[in-house]
């Protein structure tokens, strides 16, 4: 498994078929996710005009990627839904953009895949989607701290959640690799 390299004006990278299928599964999986609040909906078409939500989704993945803005205030829980009610509904749709534009790039590789090459903004958008997908694992794998994460690479072979976990290491290496072959060098990089 290889990571990303950087590419005039982005990155590539190159994902076999099942790099490409896990990371299209991952992202369906996330746009699923983020089409409900992990509650049920009864009626779709006034859920539409309806305002924006003020309290926390109940699912825990969703609670991750939509938290709550204050935390350490004394008005902490009314700032933070009030801020919800205006900011969530664009954070989730552009978090679906994100999972949107990953599969469509996936896809675009072919059943085989290939070499991805990514501008700019494709790079923006796979980080936050990786980001998202990385972070919907930990909420899974119960990854609170460094601590956590460092246990579960010490898992038993035959532990149900170690694919779940490669999975997550090889998540963050894409993410990682993105990241460093979009930052410009920097001083004494030997550039």
């Amino acid at each position: 498994m290889e990571g990303f390299e950087p590419f005039p004006g982005g990155a590539a990278v190159r994902l076999g078929q099942a790099e490409a299928s896990i990371l299209r599964g991952l992202a369906d999986q996330l746009l699923d996710l983020l089409a409900t609040r992990g509650e049920p909906v009864e009626d779709p078409v006034a859920a539409i005009f309806a305002p924006g939500p003020t309290e926390p989704p109940a699912d825990p993945v969703l609670a991750r990627l939509l938290p709550d803005a204050y935390d350490d205030a004394d008005d902490a829980r009314e700032r933070s839904a009030e801020f919800r009610r205006f900011t969530e509904d664009d954070l989730r749709a552009r978090k679906r953009d994100d999972a949107r534009a990953l599969i469509a790039d996936v896809d675009a590789l072919g059943p085989g895949g290939g070499v991805l090459s990514l501008d700019a903004e494709d790079c923006r958008r796979w980080l936050g989607a990786l980001n998202d997908l990385r972070l919907a694992l930990a909420v899974r794998l119960e990854i609170a701290t460094e601590e956590d994460a460092d246990k579960l690479y010490d898992l038993p072979p035959d532990d149900e959640r170690v694919p779940t976990v490669i999975v997550y290491s090889w998540l963050n290496m894409l993410q990682d690799s993105l990241v460093a072959a979009v930052m410009p060098p920097g001083p004494g990089d030997g550039s």
